[in-house]
């Protein structure tokens, strides 16, 4: 017996697909990152009293000759957006990137999304670090000292294994108890 909602059928198969290309294209491009800006204090900026901005990141690059990859993710998501990358050096193309900043769309989209489709190689390692931290960050633990210690930490683990001792080390200042481990 055939179904009730050919049309339905067939739109659930396009969704598998998709969703496929999607997993395959982040596991290949995309990036999941957490950054330190050093901020001065200051009148107004309480916002920044561990003397640091926190910023979270999951961005897809590609050359102008494949930007339509990118539009591609903007629409499947519905969230992000494309940003140009002008490049006037001896590359050959501009670079784009596809990015999602904003933390209620990383939380509600990109996170659940990547939680439910994981990906195969060890970008997956670098999301679930990168969900953890935008958790941390969600519920204030970036405004302290300590929690922005943990956020470190995670963070050094990730992707390129950048060491930030230097900021372990002014952030130790602040909170003697927190251990270097590398």
């Amino acid at each position: 017996m055939g179904s009730d909602n050919p049309e339905g059928a067939e739109n659930q198969q396009e969704r598998l697909r998709q969703e496929g290309w999607v997993i395959g294209f982040v596991d290949g491009e995309g990036c999941f990152s957490i950054g330190f800006v050093r901020q001065g204090g200051g009148p107004g900026r309480s916002g920044y009293r561990t003397g640091y901005q926190v910023a979270h990141e999951f961005a897809v690059t590609q050359g102008a000759q494949s930007v339509s990859c990118l539009h591609e993710l903007v629409a499947f998501f519905g969230v992000g957006q494309v940003l140009a990358n002008k490049r006037y050096d001896n590359h050959r193309e501009h670079l784009y990137r596809y990015v999602v900043r904003r933390r209620a769309d990383l939380i509600e989209v990109i996170i659940p999304f990547f939680r439910r489709h994981p990906m195969h190689s060890s970008k997956q390692r670098n999301f679930e670090k990168f969900a953890e931290c935008v958790k941390l960050i969600d519920a204030g633990h970036h405004l302290s000292f300590e929690g922005l210690a943990d956020i470190v930490e995670i963070a050094r683990t990730m992707n390129r294994q950048k060491p930030r001792s230097e900021l372990l080390r002014i952030l130790r200042g602040h909170t003697p108890n927190i251990q270097d481990t590398g």
